[in-house]
């Protein structure tokens, strides 16, 4: 549910603090835990450390991100892939293939460095 008109967009009245002695091109990491400020157009420009529940992701922000949360822009979990076994199998015989198509490129290709 968004927040109410009347009170206005949430921006962490710390993170502003932090902009206050920064200038644009400084290119100093900011870092806030505070995934639920909302981006103003003052923080463009500007890098934040974004703390996802274990590093700090580094979140450039724009002018289309202006609206929008901190905390959309530093996923906290981590996907590795759908699927079980058959997955797997599909993945191995993928990379497989990558490796023997690289291995009869490398036999077709001449030798470097070989005279005319």
């Amino acid at each position: 549910m968004s927040r109410s008109l009347k009170k206005g967009p949430y921006v962490d009245p710390r993170v502003l603090k932090k902009l206050e002695g920064k200038k644009l091109g400084d290119r100093t990491i900011i870092k806030t835990w505070s995934r639920a400020c909302t981006i103003s157009p003052e923080m463009t420009g500007f890098t934040f450390g974004v703390h996802n529940g274990k590093d700090f992701i580094p979140v450039l922000v724009t002018e289309e991100m202006v609206g929008h949360k901190l905390g959309e822009f530093s996923p906290t979990r981590k996907f590795t892939r759908h699927g079980g076994k058959m997955q797997k199998d599909l993945e191995t015989a993928a990379k497989q293939r990558d490796l023997d198509a690289a291995k009869a490129a490398k036999a077709t290709a001449p030798a470097a460095g070989a005279k005319k």
